[in-house]
């Protein structure tokens, strides 16, 4: 059984920084993609970063991208998420998620965590 398992979450003012861990398990982690997506309230889910566990290669998505950082340790089936600069609206759900594909779209990955929530206060 595919199991994904965020923590890190927390309050934090604006400007601060988290780590988000995503620890996965009952899978091959170094054959698939693992991403962040995040929901806002009222919101839909959205991409925020993704990495692919075979090679190493990334992506975060314009509104992240120079503030987060997506990083893997595939020795300890773990994935990270560098938050940096933390903006009020960076205030969601933050949801992992596997694919044995490439990355895919937010609403695509095969697997999803339960998620961890993420407060900026301003």
């Amino acid at each position: 059984e595919v199991q994904l398992v965020e923590s890190g979450g927390g309050l934090v003012q604006a400007g601060g920084s988290l780590r988000l861990s995503c620890a996965g398990s009952g899978f091959t982690f170094d054959d698939y993609a693992i991403g962040w997506i995040r929901q806002a309230p009222g919101k839909e889910r959205e991409g925020v970063a993704c990495i692919s566990t075979r090679d190493g290669s990334t992506y975060h998505y314009p509104s992240v991208k120079g503030r987060f950082t997506v990083s893997s340790d595939n020795a300890k089936n773990t994935v990270y998420l560098q938050m940096n600069r933390l903006k009020s609206e960076d205030t969601a759900v933050y949801y992992c998620a596997a694919d044995p594909g490439g990355c895919p779209d937010a609403d695509e990955y095969d697997y999803t965590g339960q998620g961890t929530q993420v407060t900026v206060s301003s």
